[in-house]
C-alpha cells in the first residue's frame, strides 16, 4: 500500500495542481507509487546475496513444479520463466488478490566475478534456489616458491 503525503498551501488552486500531478504519476505506474524496475510487486520476488565467493539467487516460486521452470543464461545476464503446468483460477471473484500467478519471466544481470555455465540450481518448497560459483581464474590460488 502507498502512503501519500500532501501539504498544506494557502493556494488551493496550487495543492489542486499537486495533487492532480501526483495522481496521474500513480496511475502511470502499472504497480504503485514510485516503486520502478525492483521493488514490490514485481514478480516472482527475488534475493540475491554473496556466499562466500559465490553469487547466490532466491527466488519464490510457490505452486510451480521444477519441470515448470526454465533457467538460462547468456553472458553475464540469467533469465528465469515459468509457465505453470496448470492454472486453477478461483471460482467467483477475489475480494483480495496479492499473490501473482501464470507465466513469469526475470532476468537477472551477473557480476563479472561469476561464471554462470556452471550454475546449480535446486527448487524445493516452493523456492527456487541457484548458486552460481565464482569463476576460477578469479578465486584465490596458492603459488609455489622455489629457491635457487
Amino acid at each position: 500500500m502507498a502512503l501519500f503525503r500532501y501539504g498544506r498551501d494557502l493556494d488551493p488552486s496550487n495543492a489542486l495542481s499537486r495533487l492532480q500531478q501526483d495522481l496521474e504519476r500513480t496511475f502511470d505506474s502499472p504497480f504503485g507509487h514510485g516503486l520502478g524496475l525492483l521493488g514490490r510487486g514485481v514478480h516472482p520476488a527475488i534475493n540475491i546475496f554473496k556466499s562466500g565467493e559465490d553469487v547466490v539467487l532466491r527466488i519464490e516460486v510457490p505452486g510451480f513444479a521444477p519441470g515448470d521452470l526454465a533457467i538460462t543464461s547468456q553472458g553475464q545476464t540469467l533469465t528465469v520463466s515459468g509457465k505453470p503446468a496448470e492454472q486453477t483460477q478461483a471460482s467467483g471473484s477475489y475480494h483480495r488478490r496479492e499473490r501473482a500467478s501464470g507465466v513469469f519471466s526475470r532476468s537477472i544481470q551477473l557480476p563479472r566475478e561469476v561464471d554462470p555455465a556452471r550454475a546449480a540450481a535446486q527448487c524445493k518448497n516452493g523456492v527456487l534456489t541457484l548458486r552460481v560459483p565464482a569463476r576460477e581464474e578469479i578465486k584465490p590460488r596458492q603459488i609455489s616458491i622455489t629457491g635457487g
